[in-house]
């Protein structure tokens, strides 16, 4: 007898039901559209308080991490955002998810970031926003873009940022060897492209909760292949770049780690802290979570790391809102 094929996984992670219901039931309105820029397609989404009457305390534009998107466990993190108050607008970044680009190739991570600052940029100084503040959030390697979206900005574009576990520092073992990074470069950039470098398996360094680990790791448009060259190599170029400009960062900031981090180092965002310019900024360490700080760990471990994050958003919107933007 012929097996069975196994059952197709549903579309969603919270399974089958319809989006628009899943959504009200988390008490925000989700919308999904395409971006188009001079380097491609963006695929876009945003997320409001339910309450079309609700007023809005700021805007949140978020980036996700590599080889993810923002559509599957990543909206949590919107989600959460929207539901305290906040616009929340995410991109998945270029080469990830249903954006244009090849798949999980960052070989100019400038590009990466100045493709989704672009979309940003258009919702920030859109009518319904401008007047409001205005903060970045990244996740990991979208942490590192987010930066250098940063560094991209005129000075008083942001109010502040918020960084998840950002790519700061490289973990010695995670690290791509400079010998293969060498001969690779001897072929002039013909194999930076090619998915051909050792793969760590980050995702079991990422994620402590079990049951998390399953549910993202069956996001069909996660990407699974080796890392391409040109991938490593610029985020081995641009971690060092950002370590070389950590003073250049006078935006309130910050920044959260848990300390058993096996994917980025916690050193990062302790040199951050310790380098930043910024007369506003707060180091949380998390002693022995990993390295998804809201998708991956536990309820109470990621809701403790919420509950960090909207304190600090809601005293800088407060605080600094009205005056950065001139009101």
């Amino acid at each position: 007898m012929a097996k069975e094929a196994p059952p197709s996984p549903p579309p969603n992670f919270w399974g089958d039901m319809p989006a628009e219901e899943y959504y009200s039931s988390q008490g925000v309105r989700n919308t999904k559209s395409y971006f188009d820029t001079p380097n491609g397609k963006l695929f876009t989404q945003s997320f409001l308080p339910l309450d079309p009457q609700q007023p809005i305390k700021g805007t949140v534009y978020m980036s996700h991490g590599y080889g993810s998107d923002t559509g599957w466990l990543f909206q949590k993190i919107c989600i959460n955002y929207a539901t305290w108050g906040y616009a929340v607008f995410a991109a998945d970044l270029l080469g990830h998810g249903r954006s244009e680009g090849l798949r999980c190739y960052l070989g100019d991570m400038d590009k990466v970031a100045a493709t989704s600052l672009c979309f940003f940029k258009s919702v920030r100084y859109s009518d319904g926003y401008k007047h409001l503040p205005a903060f970045l959030f990244g996740e990991s390697m979208g942490g590192l873009a987010t930066l250098l979206m940063y560094f991209q900005s005129e000075p008083d574009t942001w109010t502040g940022i918020i960084f998840s576990a950002p790519l700061f520092v490289i973990p010695e073992p995670m690290k791509p060897s400079r010998v293969h990074l060498f001969v690779y470069g001897l072929l002039f950039g013909l194999a930076d492209t090619w998915a051909a470098m050792p793969d760590n398996k980050m995702v079991g360094k990422a994620i402590r909760d079990v049951n998390k680990l399953k549910i993202i790791a069956s996001n069909p448009r996660r990407y699974t292949g080796p890392p391409r060259v040109g991938t490593m190599r610029e985020l081995l170029r641009q971690t060092e770049y950002v370590q070389n400009n950590f003073h250049k960062v006078t935006a309130p900031f910050l920044t959260c780690h848990g300390t058993a981090d096996g994917v980025t180092c916690p050193s990062g965002s302790k040199m951050l802290y310790e380098k930043a310019s910024s007369k506003d900024k707060t180091l949380k360490l998390y002693e022995g979570l990993y390295h998804s700080l809201i998708q991956g760990e536990p309820d109470e471990s990621a809701n403790m790391v919420l509950a960090d994050m909207r304190a600090w958003i809601d005293e800088r919107a407060e605080k600094y809102g009205p005056k950065m933007n001139g009101h």
